[in-house]
């Protein structure tokens, strides 16, 4: 029987509207196997933790570039831990986000920050050995 494929969420959170490089990032996972969900921009946290537990996935990926990652992440982390899906799930974020945020970033949860330049390649090999199973 074939393995499970990762299904991974992908989301904008708060008016951030940039969406190229997540729109990138998820051809590059379907194209390495990987199942996609996008929800595209200005999504609520509320709206990602649903989509997350409703889809079943094993990752969730969130882009930033309005440096209001410090917002919207605890509400989604929030979120996640009130339908008890925190532990079931691995949140990896990219974008514009000062390295100085990535020790708060991890203390609530994140458990990979992906900045600029980061490569496809290394997001794929890390999602796909880190996601749970």
């Amino acid at each position: 029987m074939p393995a499970k494929r990762i299904r991974v969420l992908l989301a904008k959170m708060g008016l951030d509207a940039h969406d190229t490089g997540i729109r990138v990032l998820a051809e590059a996972l379907r194209d390495s196997g990987m199942e996609v969900v996008y929800l595209g921009p200005h999504n609520p946290a509320e709206r990602v933790a649903r989509a997350a537990v409703e889809e079943d996935v094993q990752v969730i990926g969130l882009g930033f570039h309005c440096f209001d990652h410090l917002v919207h992440t605890p509400l989604l982390m929030n979120g996640l831990h009130k339908k008890d899906a925190s532990r079931k799930v691995l949140v990896v974020l990219g974008g514009v986000i000062p390295q100085e945020d990535y020790p708060r970033l991890q203390e609530i949860g994140v458990a990979r920050v992906f900045g600029p330049g980061s490569l496809t390649h290394d997001i794929i090999e890390y999602i796909t050995a880190n996601a749970p199973v």
